[in-house]
């Protein structure tokens, strides 16, 4: 029965006061038991036809109560959300798992805590195959047994352990509290048997029957097992007491009549859901008012019974169709969310196949895969029977792409151990050239190293920036003594070009007196002043240039051999290429005599064919003169060659 302040609905007159206590505005949304329509002809005080598209009473009556409670903690158990743990480090899982115990809502994050679980163990274990793998290769021989403390297990073992025992002692209390319950209604239930008493006023039996219906009702759920046996003995004493009432006709008819206004007022309401947009809403107010015409609002005269029922089945259908395509729409959009998601799981299943040999591409990689997962959180559901099956494929998916990519990093941390070790060695190399003032040799050397250090790859992060340092300043060293010594030699080199430009002057102004000897000492004299000055800079070495024209001028003007003149011209210009560690103008000059020496072989060679065809020719002259020529040139070529061959011999002498 309903009190008249609920939603205006009627009140029965003085004769027979309704006791039935208010229901809360929100009853509709937070308490709701949806029942059957087998269960509410099961109840002797409604008697009208069932309600559509229902289940037997077989298959739900039995779980009405276990299904409330169940019920009511899903709908609890979504204001604490379910997060992406796979991110977090154990510290930071760790922390979780805290914050979650400290909400004292326990049967609310069974779920997030065995998500935590899962992913710090499996970090952990990770974590230890790691550390026992390092331990075995910096160990090979050893006999001790591996252990390693993790201080973020320890506090992980203390949080699960607080869980499982706070998780006791629920369930614990929760099977008190079911056991006081149904205590409770066996008491009620009791009470009804007894309830029947011919001498007490019908006022007065009517109103301790409406207190007992209320206290029913506001007990809270029994023992799954018990459920059956206490509500059929329930309503057995609920049939009894009416067949009792309908021996006062004037108290039955006004029960009736009272009974009926309420249920027409459930009709309105049931027919304006009809209007209510939400169909989740309008559902859900819908199985509170089948609660309330079972478990409130007893029955009506038979005359009514049919109509009355009707009404309020017609409008039930409705709801219930629009319930149906409202499921039938969420089925099909779980399965292409399924689709969407078995998609995601494929690419990451690619990737987690995708080898890639570079940390950026790596870095690139994981950010696709952090893509997809927001991809998959976001997706949506899917249907309840692939729910396990996905994300089990993804989580393996996700958890082969981190194994795949870890091998890859563990390669490089062995890799960048190599490179350390070769690091090492140029590094204790350029320590060991640094001081060295033999900056002709040391210098090629040092630029090597340079090389091979920029050719090795990465090495650990925590070695990085001190090998580094000590590599550059030992180089730095080394190059700023060599920087300091080419400035001390271009100071000298400026000296020798302004020498040079003075003894180029004064070897112009000489003058041949026409007497070979002297003339050549006197030329002598200034080549060898000039070679004691040394080397100038080398953009101002074309000054040899200059100087070797001054004395191409002086030789054509000597009398007497051309030979030693030439002699002489030829050794300054080798001592000067000599002087300018110019080995590769050294080797070409020789290359060049080689094969001047050559042609001049092969002119000798033909004239002395042409001499052998005019001395085998018929009535030919001795003293031909063609013959006479030939031989003075072969006679020329000859001494050619032998001074081209002497300065040959000068060449390797002075190279050596």
């Amino acid at each position: 029965m309903l009190d008249e302040t609920n939603d205006n609905l009627p009140k029965a007159d003085g004769t027979l006061e309704p006791t039935a206590t208010q229901t809360p505005k929100n009853e509709t949304e937070e308490n709701i038991i949806e029942l059957t329509p087998e269960e509410v002809q099961n109840d002797s005080m409604i008697t009208e036809e069932p309600l559509p598209n229902q289940m037997t009473p077989d298959s739900e009556t039995e779980d009405v109560e276990e299904t409330q409670s169940d019920d009511d903690d899903e709908v609890e158990s979504s204001e604490v959300l379910i997060k992406n743990y796979e991110n977090l480090s154990m510290d930071e899982l760790v922390s979780e798992m805290e914050q979650l115990l400290e909400l004292d809502q326990i049967n609310k994050i069974k779920t997030q805590i065995e998500d935590i679980k899962k992913e710090f163990l499996s970090q952990y274990h990770h974590l230890i195959d790691e550390k026992k793998e390092e331990f075995l290769e910096q160990n090979p021989e050893t006999t001790e047994q591996f252990e390693y403390h993790l201080p973020a297990k320890t506090k992980f073992d203390q949080a699960y352990s607080q869980y499982r025992e706070k998780k006791n002692a629920h369930f614990k209390k929760l099977q008190n509290d079911l056991q006081g319950n149904l205590d409770k209604r066996l008491e009620i239930v009791e009470e009804m048997r007894n309830l029947i008493n011919p001498a007490e006023k019908m006022q007065d039996t009517l109103k301790h029957f409406n207190e007992l219906r209320d206290r029913w009702k506001n007990i809270g759920p029994i023992p799954k097992d018990k459920y059956n046996h206490v509500w059929n003995n329930y309503h057995f004493h609920v049939e009894n007491f009416y067949d009792y009432l309908h021996l006062d006709r004037e108290a039955r008819d006004l029960e009736f009549k009272h009974n009926l206004e309420l249920k027409q007022k459930l009709v309105e309401r049931a027919e304006a859901l009809e209007e209510e947009p939400d169909t989740n809403v309008a559902f859900r107010a819908l199985q509170g008012l089948h609660r309330m015409w079972k478990e409130e609002v007893g029955p009506v005269g038979k005359d009514h019974r049919e109509e009355i029922w009707d009404k309020f089945s017609a409008a039930t259908k409705k709801i219930h169709d629009r319930k149906d395509a409202l499921n039938e729409e969420i089925k099909q959009r779980e399965v292409t969310n399924l689709e969407i998601k078995k998609a995601i799981v494929a690419k990451i299943e690619e990737l987690a196949q995708t080898k890639v040999d570079s940390h950026a591409l790596w870095l690139k990689q994981a950010d696709i895969v952090e893509g997809l997962r927001n991809d998959f959180f976001n997706a949506g559901k899917v249907p309840a029977e692939w729910n396990e099956e996905t994300w089990s494929t993804f989580k393996n998916a996700v958890r082969a792409f981190n194994i795949f990519k870890n091998a890859f990093y563990k390669d490089m941390k062995k890799d960048q151990h190599e490179n350390l070790v070769k690091k090492t060695a140029l590094l204790e190399k350029a320590n060991e050239l640094k001081d060295s003032t033999d900056f002709e040799a040391t210098t090629p050397i040092m630029m090597k190293i340079q090389d091979e250090w920029k050719t090795i790859g990465h090495v650990p992060r925590k070695n990085s920036d001190k090998i580094w340092k000590e590599f550059r300043a030992a180089c730095n060293f080394y190059f700023e003594n060599l920087k300091e010594q080419r400035s001390e030699i271009n100071q000298e080199e400026e000296q020798a070009f302004e020498k040079k430009q003075e003894l180029l002057e004064a070897t112009k102004a000489v003058t041949l007196i026409g007497q070979h000897k002297e003339d050549l000492e006197t030329i002598k004299t200034h080549i060898e002043a000039w070679k004691m000055v040394g080397r100038v800079p080398r953009n101002k070495r074309h000054i040899d240039g200059k100087f070797n024209k001054v004395l191409d001028g002086l030789f054509e003007q000597l009398n007497g051999s051309k030979k030693e003149s030439e002699m002489v011209r030829f050794s300054n210009r080798v001592e000067q290429l000599a002087g300018e560690d110019d080995g590769r103008r050294l080797e070409n000059e020789k290359i060049f005599i080689i094969r001047k020496i050559d042609e001049i072989k092969n002119e000798i060679f033909q004239l002395e064919n042409n001499i052998q065809f005019f001395s085998s020719a018929k009535n030919a002259k001795k003293e031909n003169p063609i013959v006479v020529e030939v031989r003075k040139n072969i006679e020329r070529h000859k001494e050619s060659m032998n001074l081209w061959k002497e300065k040959l011999q000068q060449l390797r002498e002075i190279a050596k």
